[in-house]
C-alpha cells in the first residue's frame, strides 16, 4: 500500500437488510446455545419485500421456534412499515434436522491437551486477524468512524431524536493517510485528515422532511456528535454527502434484498486488511471459519498492543481433519520491531489455535447464557472486532507480556 493515499470504509445500521439477516441468524444461534451449549446449528436468512426465508441445519436437541425468533428481531430492529413488519411478513423455512452425533459433544474445560489435539476441524478455511495503532481499539480509523456514525444514526432513530427515520441506513468515511516516516520512522502511514463522509438515511415517509432539512438535522445530530471526541475532525475541505441520491423511502427489504454473510468487510476491518470469504454470523462455535477469525484478531491485537509492530496481520490456514492450523503467517508491513519469524514462534508457543482450545479460551459456548440469551446477535451490527461496548474475549490484551 502506498504511503500517501485515501481509504474509505463503510458501515450499515441494524436495519440494513443484510445486517437484519445476520441478526436473525445469530439470534437463532444464541437461542439454541442458551438452551443447550452443545447445540449444533448453521442458519442463513434472506429477506425481500414482505418475505423472510430461513434455512437451517441443526441437531434437534433443543426446542427453538425459528419463526418467532425472526419476528422478534424484526420488531426489535424497528420495522413497523406496511411494506415490512414483524406481524404481516411471510416467513418461509427450510429446516433440516441432522442425526444426533458425538461431534462437538465434548466439554473443552475437561479435556487434556492430548484430547484437544485429537479434535480436528470439519471445514477448510484461511482466516485473517488484523490490528493497527490508529485507534484506541487497534482497528483502522475508517471502519471505526463508519461504525460510530452507523451506531449514532441508529441511536437518533431509536431515541426519536429524528422520529421520521426508518431502520435502514449506510455510512462511509474516507480518510487521507500521509507519509510520516520523517517524523515517526516506525510509522510510515498515519491518518492525516477526514477526506469525506457519506450518510444515507431512509425515511418512513418520502414527503417529510425535505432533503434540505434532512441534511441539516443529520449533520447536527449524527455527524457532529460522532466526531466530538475524535482527534482528527472534519475540516472545511471535507466532502460531506447526505442522501446524495435524494430521499430514500422506505428503504429496507422493501427496497433491496438482504442475505446473511454479505457484509464481511463491515464485520471485520472495512477492507483495510484481508478477511476470510466465509460468513461469521449464523454459525455455532464448532465452525472453525467463525472462531478462528476471532483467534487471529486476538493474536494480532496482542502483538500491536505489545508495541512490537504498528500494524500486524495474522493468517491462519486450516484443513479438514487437523486440529492445528497447517500454516501460521505474520505480516507487519515494515513496522515490526522484531523479525516476523520470531513473532510466529511466539504465537506457536503461547497461543492455542486449535478448535477446542479456542472454544475453551473464549468460553464461546456459554456466552449466550451469560448474556441473557443475546450475545452473538450483538455482533451482527457495528462489527465483530474492535468493540468497546461489549466485553469480547478476543479483544483482551492479556498476552502482551509474552512478547
Amino acid at each position: 500500500m502506498k504511503k500517501d493515499f485515501m481509504f474509505t470504509s463503510e458501515s450499515v445500521t441494524q436495519g440494513h437488510p443484510d445486517k437484519l439477516c445476520d441478526r436473525i441468524s445469530d439470534a437463532i444461534v444464541d437461542r439454541m446455545l442458551q438452551q443447550d451449549p452443545y447445540s449444533r446449528i448453521i442458519t442463513e436468512c434472506a429477506v425481500s419485500t414482505g418475505i423472510v426465508f430461513l434455512s437451517a441445519r441443526f441437531e434437534p436437541n433443543t426446542n427453538v421456534d425459528f419463526t418467532n425468533v425472526a419476528r422478534r428481531v424484526i420488531k426489535d430492529v424497528g420495522y413497523d412499515q406496511p411494506s415490512f413488519n414483524d406481524k404481516t411478513c411471510s416467513i418461509l423455512t427450510s429446516l433440516e434436522e441432522l442425526p444426533v452425533s458425538k461431534e462437538g459433544k465434548f466439554d473443552e474445560k475437561q479435556l487434556t491437551d492430548a484430547q484437544i489435539e485429537q479434535i480436528g476441524v470439519k471445514n477448510q478455511v484461511t482466516v485473517f486477524g488484523f490490528a493497527c495503532n490508529q485507534t484506541e481499539t487497534l482497528i483502522p480509523l475508517p471502519i471505526w468512524l463508519a461504525h460510530k456514525l452507523a451506531r449514532r444514526l441508529d441511536q437518533v432513530r431509536q431515541e426519536e431524536i429524528l422520529p421520521y427515520l426508518a431502520p435502514d441506513g449506510k455510512t462511509q468515511v474516507g480518510v487521507e493517510y500521509r507519509d510520516t516516516q520523517s517524523v515517526m520512522p516506525s510509522a510510515y502511514r498515519r491518518p492525516y485528515r477526514i477526506h469525506s463522509i457519506t450518510i444515507v438515511a431512509s425515511q418512513k415517509d418520502s414527503s417529510y422532511p425535505d432533503l434540505k432539512q434532512l441534511e441539516k438535522e443529520i449533520y447536527e445530530t449524527v455527524i457532529k456528535p460522532a466526531f466530538t471526541d475524535e482527534s482528527i475532525q472534519p475540516d472545511t475541505n471535507t466532502h460531506i454527502f447526505i442522501n446524495p441520491d435524494g430521499i430514500d423511502s422506505p428503504g429496507g427489504p422493501a427496497s433491496h434484498a438482504g442475505l446473511t454473510g454479505r457484509k464481511n468487510a463491515i464485520d471485520t476491518y472495512g477492507e483495510y486488511a484481508k478477511h476470510s470469504g466465509a460468513a461469521l454470523s449464523g454459525k455455532d462455535p464448532i465452525r472453525i471459519d467463525r472462531v478462528a477469525a476471532y483467534a487471529a484478531r486476538y493474536a494480532a491485537k496482542n502483538i500491536v498492543a505489545a508495541n512490537i509492530a504498528d500494524e500486524c496481520e495474522v493468517q491462519l490456514s486450516y484443513t479438514i481433519g487437523q486440529a492445528r492450523p497447517v500454516s501460521i503467517e505474520v505480516e507487519t508491513f515494515g513496522t515490526g520491531k522484531i523479525a516476523e519469524e520470531q513473532i510466529i514462534e511466539q504465537l506457536q508457543q503461547h497461543f492455542d489455535f486449535r478448535l477446542a482450545g479456542i472454544i475453551r479460551q473464549f468460553n464461546l459456548r456459554l456466552l449466550p447464557s451469560l448474556n441473557q440469551g443475546k450475545f452473538y446477535q450483538q455482533l451482527a451490527s457495528y462489527g465483530h472486532m474492535g468493540r468497546m461496548d461489549l466485553e469480547l474475549p478476543w479483544e483482551k490484551t492479556d498476552k502482551v507480556s509474552i512478547f
